[in-house]
């Protein structure tokens, strides 16, 4: 069995790199696999609805000089040294 990358514990931080990991039937798969680094970071309540803190963290990331128009949640990124 291939061993899928685990998201960071903590949360991002502006200039982290990472990469996108995303599933297939994900609307924004066509980003799966990109590398970038963090640009912009949103906070908002989700994580207190599900209990989980990390839900509550969405991030912008920039890759090869260009800023992706979507904002990826925290579980849809993966450090980029995995």
């Amino acid at each position: 069995m291939e061993d899928v990358p685990q998201p960071a514990s903590d949360p991002y931080q502006l200039g982290d790199d990472v990469q996108v990991y995303v599933s297939e039937t994900d609307p924004d798969s066509d980003h799966h696999e990109k590398e970038g680094t963090i640009t912009d970071v949103l906070q908002d309540t989700l994580g207190d609805e599900t209990g989980r803190e990390l839900d509550s963290y969405s991030y912008r990331i920039e890759t090869d000089s260009e800023e992706i128009d979507v904002w990826f949640r925290h579980r849809d990124l993966v450090p980029v040294s995995q």
